[in-house]
């Protein structure tokens, strides 16, 4: 019986069976940021220890950075503090750091993929929960807590037990107005924010094969929101062309030597699944979430359902959501009125989200309305860069949206981008949890990067579909 990619790269990458029954695990590549890291260097510099391999751990500063202007010193202290203690750290242990004086700065699981350090059939890790991201690129990419970034820095291996592999099939074509977020977003509905746990996601059928590069990238983002431990799919010519000729790739005299591997740690066409589920992409349709987390989502067409329709177990969570968004069972979710929104995070931060976005309000003018504040944040200084180049900043600034420099912004609000009291944010991010974007009583609607722009420019959630015309600007 065949392998699939999961256990292939697993059993290329195990140092040896622990006497726990965990695996001892080679991390072919680190990322760090400066939140998660600090406490993790003073316990290698309490220890006397060095960093193993330095080569195989690249640093970003993300979280913190603020993203209306990045002139130092930063105004909040703690910001400031924790963006010295990165500098030091990452000098001191001789470990490459992407600050905004190099120009490739961005969230961390932006630059990984786009310097080229993302490669199939790796192992990679991060102080991050949404490491999960690097998947999208056919490696196991794991999120992971202070300790272990310490256990990494030292070791270069991890402890870990195996998974069990569910293999997630949706097949058909998507409609006009439906977007990568739509479909990982309708799949945690489906499976349930615990649905995943102890288990690898493995995205497969014709709508994931058709995707680009950065709309796996969203999917797999969100793996951890619906349980899982990672979530990839399986490398592809669509994942070489992306790789070739990046900072980090292979040259072109290794180059056929990689895809060859690569090609080796795809699943086999007879792998054994723990579980395998199907989907069909024309039952999908833009999709926003209601509640508290993830999973409490509807189609923009829904109301918001009964308690009743929830297992036992998650009904106190579901009335703790009502109270909590101000909603009631059987309201549609389309008329609640925003006051932010909010296009960028790992998630939806790449120049794709952008460029769906201007699509639709190029020229048709478009304007945020009056009572609404709306961020375009980048994920990266190149995605940034970028959309000045194709004039992107214009387009969204003349409607009426703040432009800002590269950073994690409003998605976990560590920085100076928060909500402000009980506001109501549609948000292209990938958490809806309580207090999640820096209010304790703010609360957020996920939905598409096209989602949060129609709702921004009509002051309350609506479908892009009706609003922008979708199908007629796509020929549907």
């Amino acid at each position: 019986m065949g392998k699939s990619l999961y256990e292939k790269v697993f059993d290329l990458h195990t140092v040896r069976k622990l006497p726990s029954g965990q695996y001892q695990l080679f991390m072919g590549l680190q990322l760090i940021h400066e939140v998660t890291s600090p406490q993790a260097f003073a316990m290698l510099r309490e220890r006397g220890w060095k960093v193993l391999y330095p080569h195989r751990n690249f640093a970003t500063v993300d979280h913190i950075i603020p993203t209306h202007t990045q002139q130092r010193p930063f105004e909040d202290s703690l910001a400031e503090e924790m963006m010295q203690a990165i500098e030091r750290n990452t000098r001191d242990f001789g470990i490459k750091l992407f600050t905004p004086e190099t120009g490739q700065q961005g969230i961390v699981h932006m630059i990984g993929p786009e310097l080229g350090l993302t490669q199939p059939g790796m192992t990679i890790c991060c102080g991050d929960s949404h490491t999960a991201t690097h998947g999208a690129f056919g490696a196991l990419a794991f999120g992971i807590g202070t300790s272990q970034v310490r256990d990494v820095l030292a070791t270069q291996t991890l402890a870990m037990g195996k998974l069990k592999v569910r293999r997630i099939e949706v097949n058909g074509e998507l409609a006009p107005g439906v977007y990568p977020k739509d479909v990982i977003l309708y799949i945690i509905h489906r499976l349930g924010v615990k649905g995943g746990v102890g288990y690898a996601y493995e995205y497969a059928g014709d709508v994931f094969d058709r995707m680009d590069m950065e709309g796996r990238m969203t999917v797999c983002n969100m793996s951890i929101e619906g349980g899982a431990r990672c979530g990839y799919v399986n490398p592809d010519q669509t994942t070489y062309e992306y790789i070739k000729g990046r900072p980090y790739a292979p040259p072109a005299e290794r180059w056929e030597e990689a895809v060859r591997f690569w090609e080796s740690v795809k699943s086999d066409p007879d792998a054994n699944y723990d579980d395998v589920v199907a989907y069909r992409a024309e039952d999908i349709a833009p999709m926003v979430t209601w509640g508290i987390t993830p999973g409490q989502s509807i189609s923009i067409d829904d109301v918001i359902p009964e308690k009743s329709a929830f297992p036992a177990s998650e009904q106190s969570l579901v009335e703790e959501a009502y109270a909590y968004m101000g909603v009631k069972p059987g309201q549609p979710i389309k008329g609640m009125k925003i006051d932010v929104a909010f296009i960028g995070s790992c998630t939806n931060g790449r120049i794709s989200d952008f460029e769906e976005v201007v699509k639709l309000i190029d020229g048709r003018g478009y304007k945020v309305a009056p009572h609404v504040r709306a961020l375009v944040v980048p994920g990266s200084q190149q995605v940034r860069d970028e959309m000045v180049r194709r004039g992107y900043d214009k387009i969204f600034t003349e409607a009426g949206f703040e432009f800002r420099e590269a950073g994690c912004s409003m998605c976990l609000a560590m920085n100076p981008d928060k909500l402000r009291g009980n506001e109501v944010c549609a948000s292209s991010s990938n958490r809806n949890f309580k207090g999640r974007q820096g209010s304790p009583t703010g609360r957020t609607i996920l939905m598409s990067p096209v989602m949060v722009a129609a709702a921004a420019f009509a002051g309350e959630v609506v479908d892009a579909r009706e609003f922008f015309g979708i199908g007629a600007v796509k020929g549907a």
